[in-house]
């Protein structure tokens, strides 16, 4: 046996590995008899079946097998050995064919194509300045979410006139170009809530209106569009471009959010019995919420700064040639190289941050290990009970809660995923520099969705 090495570029190589005899025949006898003991041919009894009927039936694709276990022993072995760190995994050389005969075996020859791990540095981009934008929690912010919790546990009362945040039930009938009625036109009742009314024309013609009145409307002008157009109005969202744009809007019911007194009772329900007693206790509770709510938003924003400006100014000679190969040899669907070209800008960027993410968990000994995901899946959960207003289960309960969680492939990864983030915020955040920028929430929102 023996594997050599051939680098082809300096992040590309091929391994040739020479298998002999020795290295698999003992191999293929034990494969061939346990074949023999299980093999159900007829005229032979279970157990019974000669080796060399065996041998000639399922001989090669044994060989195969065999043949295919030894060739990655001896790979991982010397890429181990070797301290080679690889991109992907070893593919089948495309220029080279298996040297060696299955009808008569020998010495066997296979080459496989590998992609190594370029060498880069991080370390001048870790130097630089990065604004840590925080947001101003000032009293209208405040008093926006007391407003918020009152309405949640407020009630709709009928009301005589429509105002900018009443919900109004309506008749929606159908119109021709000279606002008659359509004949066969739709007709369908809707509701729609005048907080979310953007249209400006629209909103002032129904601020005001009574139960019986009735606008000419637009229904795209007081819904979102598309697929809430179509909900509106009781049609498929493919059919809004065959019907007209003016409906006749008829209104049936208006009613007004009568929000909660600020008294016990509400402040119990927010949050436990006790636990806030006063109107300016309330505040104080709503802005410590706020202030945490937005300071986890502004690790996101720090770290998705200081991920761009990584990936922006890291340079890595990634083997563009290797991988588009290694995802078209590994996809579970066959995929074209022209549909992987067509998506390879977005996963080389994906390999490339995950090298980064690895050179700088190792490079800082940052680790991932179960014990921290599982606190941390608790704390998930802790926040998912509190999100209901439900008290948190015991502890012993609560681990075994996320041990369960844990347990789903799916949901395990994303919590990996969301401590690895967390991990790096807390070290961006003890490395890089900060420079302090409060802003208003407006601005914070505009900053966050660019």
């Amino acid at each position: 046996m023996g594997v050599t090495r051939e680098d082809v570029s300096s992040n590309s190589a091929i391994l040739r590995v020479k298998v002999t005899p020795a290295d698999y025949e003992k191999k293929v006898a034990t494969a061939i008899e346990k074949t023999r003991k299980q093999a159900k041919i007829p005229g032979f009894r279970p157990g019974h079946v000669p080796a060399a009927l065996v041998k000639k039936q399922y001989g090669k694709s044994i060989l195969a097998d065999e043949l295919n276990k030894v060739v990655n022993d001896f790979l991982n072995s010397f890429i181990t050995e070797n301290k080679i760190e690889i991109l992907g995994n070893p593919i089948p050389f495309e220029k080279e064919e298996v040297k060696g005969d299955f009808n008569n075996p020998a010495d066997f020859e296979f080459a496989f194509e590998i992609g190594i791990t370029p060498e880069f540095k991080i370390d001048s981009t870790l130097k630089e300045t990065f604004n840590y934008v925080s947001v101003k929690v000032d009293d209208e912010l405040i008093n926006k979410q007391v407003d918020d919790l009152r309405r949640r546990y407020g009630k709709l009362v009928a009301s005589e006139k429509i105002g900018d945040t009443d919900l109004v039930m309506a008749q929606f009938t159908e119109l021709n170009d000279d606002n008659t009625v359509k004949e066969g036109g739709i007709v369908h009742s809707s509701t729609i809530s005048m907080e979310f009314v953007e249209d400006k024309k629209a909103k002032k013609e129904l601020t005001g209106k009574k139960v019986g009145d009735k606008v000419v409307v637009n229904p795209a002008h007081v819904s979102k569009g598309g697929k809430d157009t179509a909900a509106l109005l009781g049609i498929k969202e493919e059919d809004l471009t065959t019907i007209s744009d003016k409906f006749e809007l008829s209104v049936t019911e208006i009613r007004h959010m009568e929000l909660a007194e600020l008294n016990q009772e509400l402040f119990d329900k927010l949050f436990g019995e006790g636990e806030v007693k006063s109107e300016e206790e309330l505040k104080e509770r709503v802005k410590a919420d706020l202030d945490k709510m937005f300071s986890n938003d502004s690790d996101r924003l720090l770290t998705r700064a200081v991920y761009d400006k990584l990936i922006a100014d890291t340079k890595i000679d990634l083997p563009s040639d290797f991988l588009k190969r290694w995802i078209q040899l590994s996809n579970e669907k066959p995929i074209s190289l022209e549909e992987i070209d067509a998506q390879f800008e977005g996963y080389e960027k994906g390999m490339k941050w995950q090298l980064i993410q690895g050179h700088i968990f190792k490079a800082n000994d940052l680790k991932l290990n179960h014990t921290d995901a599982i606190e941390y899946t608790k704390q998930l959960l802790v926040n998912q009970y509190a999100q209901y207003g439900i008290p948190a289960p015991e502890d012993k309960e609560l681990t075994a809660s996320a041990i369960q969680v844990l347990g789903n492939k799916d949901e395990s990864a994303r919590v990996y995923d969301m401590l690895a983030e967390t991990k790096l915020t807390e070290f961006f955040k003890s490395t890089v520099k900060l420079k302090n920028k409060e802003v208003s929430y407006d601005e914070f929102v505009e900053i966050a969705s660019k």
